[in-house]
């Protein structure tokens, strides 16, 4: 008689991967992801013109052999300006996701696992965070700060940005910290610490994963809208969202289509490829699908 071997139970990051494989347009867009990331990294090596340099031979010229996609007014190459520009409107966006993340998972697993008036001191000041026109502050430093950098815009859209992710934490840690598994650590002595960071958060981190990819679109909208306004990026540095706000003039929009349309259409296709992302790895890890 042949022996019965126990049959292996499939852990859920491999059903959810199995489940991910099934959606096309989430893997391609994490393809489309993937090399546009990689393109604006290899820049230096893609391309020999330099994004910040004028040049008054080139001033608007179309595109040609030489300059793939044109120029820009200050005769600057548009393809190197898509590259550099990924580079920075990336940077910035992952970087304030990160920041975002860290700072909305702290407050909402203490204030979810503590509850009380942790709880309510927490959330009074997370619905502050939620009500402050950051977009508005943001504008208002740029004016009376012009030369700030970069780091000083992801640290103010980051620390006034965490709210939502909060809100969704506490609401997954409440829910969560009602399960036997959490009682018995607390039962045992656990310290709070520990049941967060060993069984609380294991368990709701994927919904934070997909908090945290959600957030790259909404940031690269952030930062696109507020450089389109000229309260962004400085601009001297290249950014999608520099590159739009050449648009502002009626006369480019008409006859120079080349200075802002690739920018525009590359900033949609990457924001709907990161939400079809995210769409997919929330399908893909919700475990209450129809049988």
């Amino acid at each position: 008689m042949l022996p019965v071997h126990p049959q292996r139970s499939t852990s859920p990051w491999r059903l959810a991967f199995a489940e991910f494989r099934k959606n096309k347009l989430a893997i391609t867009s994490v393809i489309f992801l993937f090399i546009v990331t990689a393109l604006c990294i290899l820049a230096p090596w893609l391309t020999s013109w330099d994004p910040v340099k004028i040049n008054i031979r080139f001033i608007n010229k179309g595109p040609s052999a030489e300059h793939w996609l044109g120029t820009d007014k200050g005769g600057r190459d548009i393809v190197a300006r898509l590259l550099y520009g990924g580079r920075t409107t990336l940077w910035i966006c992952f970087s304030i996701s990160l920041i975002v993340t860290i700072l909305g998972t702290l407050v909402g697993s203490i204030a979810g696992y503590f509850g009380g008036r942790v709880d309510s001191w927490l959330m009074r000041f997370t619905d502050l965070v939620l009500i402050f026109p950051f977009l508005v502050f943001v504008i208002v430093l740029k004016a009376i700060f012009p030369d700030t950098g970069i780091s000083i815009f992801i640290i103010v859209v980051s620390i006034l940005g965490w709210g939502g992710t909060a809100r969704l934490v506490r609401s997954k840690i409440l829910a969560e910290k009602e399960n036997e598994y959490v009682l018995a650590a607390i039962s045992i002595g656990c310290k709070p610490s520990i049941i967060i960071t060993k069984h609380l958060l294991p368990n709701v981190i994927t919904t934070i994963i997909v908090q945290a990819i959600l957030i790259v679109a909404g940031m690269i909208t952030v930062e696109t809208g507020l450089s389109y306004l000229g309260f962004g990026v400085p601009a001297n540095i290249p950014s999608w969202g520099n590159m739009m706000s050449d648009a502002i003039s009626p006369e480019v929009i008409k006859n120079y289509w080349w200075v802002w349309l690739p920018s525009g259409i590359l900033i949609t296709a990457t924001i709907l490829a990161i939400n079809f992302l995210g769409e997919g790895l929330k399908d893909a890890f919700n475990t209450k699908k129809p049988s």
